[in-house]
């Protein structure tokens, strides 16, 4: 995947200016895909060359016009081409794994509390999606359009909360190594 089709699925349920989709990646999704702004209206230039978006100049009174971006039908099939086409599994590139593999360079303690700062990290991760879900997601019966985004959110969980088991698992095997260093 890549950020044309994430801008082209926020852009598939409403009109969205580029800073309406910013603060969509700084929120929603950008807990699984990150982009800046410049890369943002980069590729909405992109996708519009492409034929891909239609843009509306919204004219605001006591502030510059607002463009709005919206999915032609051509930028609506490659969504619908883009969604039954198999996607790769995602690489696992993790600089802390590294750091552990490369451990035996350094003290248990100093792994550890790295660790330990990544935890609070995952932690707090957590806790955002368990309260956007009883938020916003507390039905049990939710339409398809929302099931499908509850998904992303119950991936969140479960990826954190086995994060956090690892990350436990981590720390009390380095204690063992850090308690017989005394």
């Amino acid at each position: 995947m890549g950020l044309p089709q994430a801008l082209l699925a926020a852009l598939s349920t409403e009109a969205l200016s580029g800073y309406d989709l910013t603060r969509r990646f700084d929120g929603s999704l950008g807990y699984f895909w990150q982009a800046s702004h410049q890369q943002i209206y980069r590729e909405l230039a992109k996708l519009t060359d492409k034929g891909l978006l239609n843009v509306t100049t919204q004219v605001q009174a006591k502030r510059p016009d607002r463009k709005l971006y919206t999915l032609t039908e051509t930028g609506q099939q490659a969504l619908r081409d883009w969604l039954t086409a198999s996607v790769q599994s995602p690489q696992l590139r993790d600089d802390l794994l590294v750091k552990l593999y490369a451990g035996r360079w350094t003290e248990p303690e100093t792994l550890s509390k790295e660790l330990k700062a990544h935890r609070v990290h995952h932690q707090q991760k957590l806790a955002i999606y368990q309260d956007i879900t009883r938020q916003y997601f507390a039905e049990a019966d939710l339409p398809y359009a929302e099931a499908c985004i509850k998904l992303t959110l119950d991936y969140g969980i479960t990826y954190e909360q086995g994060w956090l088991q690892w990350c436990d698992q981590a720390l009390a095997k380095l204690s063992e190594f850090s308690d017989s260093s005394s």
